[in-house]
């Protein structure tokens, strides 16, 4: 068996000190996550992260800067997954579009009010991607362009 890991994109998108998440079905369970999702053939990983935030929560973003990649096997179900997490600025909502069926609703929250809910959390990621990011941690998105 070949053992490969899920590649995933996660956006942080900040408005007034609050974070765009979403609170979603997922393995049974609600739970509050970054927008997030797979990245998908012939897409690069900036496009992943505008497609999966305008799927999920109805924004229109624009990729900033890389917080990071980190490698985080899921206790749930055992798959790897190799998590690209993008800081992107909110453009404009679009409150008539559709989202994916999975998502309960969007809600903007602060710091402190992702971490009350630390047991409804996706992953451990969803809140150290955030406080990566509030300590300063980011780097130009050219780091993860592709070659053109």
């Amino acid at each position: 068996m070949t053992w490969s890991p899920h590649v995933t994109l996660a956006t942080i998108v900040e408005r007034h000190g609050r974070f765009l998440l979403v609170y979603e079905h997922a393995n049974g369970k609600k739970v509050y996550n970054q927008p997030a999702g797979h990245l998908e053939p012939d897409e690069s990983l900036i496009q992943a992260a505008v497609r999966e935030t305008l799927e999920e929560t109805g924004w229109d973003v624009e990729p900033t800067h890389l917080v990071n990649v980190r490698l985080y096997t899921a206790p749930a179900n055992g798959v790897t997954y190799l998590r690209t997490t993008v800081v992107a600025k909110p453009l404009r909502h679009n409150p008539l579009l559709p989202l994916d069926q999975d998502i309960i609703e969007t809600v903007w929250l602060t710091r402190d009010e992702i971490a009350e809910r630390f047991d409804q959390l996706r992953s451990p990621m969803t809140l150290r991607v955030i406080d990566d990011y509030l300590a300063g941690q980011r780097f130009p998105l050219e780091i993860i362009a592709p070659d053109r």
